[in-house]
Formats: structure tokens, sequence, C-alpha cells
């Protein structure tokens, strides 16, 4: 089995051409492909702001007992 990892264009027609070279001449092969789009440098990512979702969670009675008793429960 090979593991080919590469970085190509899709043409402006949404085609994408791959000519691999192999060691394997005339056999079938399965052929998986996962096409991730590459995120261009140009679009700087901004950091979500979660200071809104922040808050304090007022817990009454003991944590780690809760914690112990629900851990038990597996």
């Amino acid at each position: 089995m090979d593991v080919v990892k590469l970085t190509t264009r899709v043409d402006e027609h949404g085609c994408l051409n791959l000519s691999i070279p192999t060691q394997l001449a005339g056999t079938e092969v399965n052929v998986v492909i996962v096409m991730n789009p590459v995120a261009s440098v140009e679009q700087p990512q901004g950091k979500y702001d979660f200071s809104d979702l922040v808050g304090r969670l007022t817990w009454q009675g003991n944590a780690i007992a809760m914690q112990r008793n629900l851990r038990d429960e597996w």
C-alpha cells in the first residue's frame, strides 16, 4: 500500500486531474481521495470572543464527592 499526499489545483471547471506514477502496472487498485481546501494565507482567522459565555457556577455540595459518584456509575 502506498500513501501519496500532494497539494494541487482544481481547474476553473471544478475538475481535479491527477497523474501519479506508481510501481504498479496493469493491476486494479482502490483509490481513496480526501480533499481539504487549502486556506489562503491572506485570510487571517479572527479568534472568537467567548467573554459573553463566561460565567461562574455556584455549586452547593461537595463537588469532589459528586464527581466520584458520577464516575462510579460507569
